[in-house]
């Protein structure tokens, strides 16, 4: 399924790459798909660890666009540079306004984390995403928006997935 394909109504979760292409301006479909979410066409839930890869992803690179730092290692380079990510404030006005898109916020608690384990032993899945998968089912969503399409072996989810993505620019 894609993401224009969600039907009104529809309860999601939202992973951290449609975030990441919609505040880049790598896919117009997620643009699309979180105005269908602020208008309330969409119930929409993300978490609090969706939000903190979207700070890093988006912080790492907005140094890149800035020039502050060079691509590759990004990471690495803001570590040994403070004074760089003291310069930057885009992601961060960014990533606060993602509530304000009648985004509900879902906390991950211990419980999560360990459910969240047996799925990563279960899929092979990574932390990250064993963790969204573990929030969902918690919470009862079956539905994910997100541009991996690794997690449709995920049996337990169904995945929606943005068909337009270009790369949100080296660094990121």
């Amino acid at each position: 399924m894609t993401l224009n394909e969600i039907e009104e109504g529809s309860t999601i979760f939202i992973d951290a790459n449609v975030f990441i292409y919609h505040f880049t301006g790598a896919s117009p479909q997620c643009k699309a798909f979180l105005e269908r979410c602020q208008t309330r066409e969409l119930s929409a839930t993300t978490s609090v660890l969706v939000l903190g890869e979207v700070s890093h992803r988006l912080m790492m690179f907005e140094a890149v666009k800035r020039g502050l730092v060079s691509p590759g290692n990004v990471a690495r380079k803001l570590a040994e540079r403070p004074e760089v990510v003291r310069q930057l404030g885009t992601y961060e006005a960014d990533v606060q306004s993602i509530p304000a898109m009648r985004i509900e916020v879902a906390s991950v608690t211990e419980l999560t984390f360990m459910q969240a384990l047996r799925l990563q032993r279960r899929y092979g899945l990574l932390t990250n995403d064993s963790m969204i998968v573990a929030t969902m089912l918690r919470d009862g969503i079956g539905l994910l928006a997100t541009a991996d399409r690794r997690l449709s072996a995920v049996k337990d989810i169904e995945i929606a997935v943005p068909t337009d993505c270009t790369a949100p620019g080296k660094g990121s």
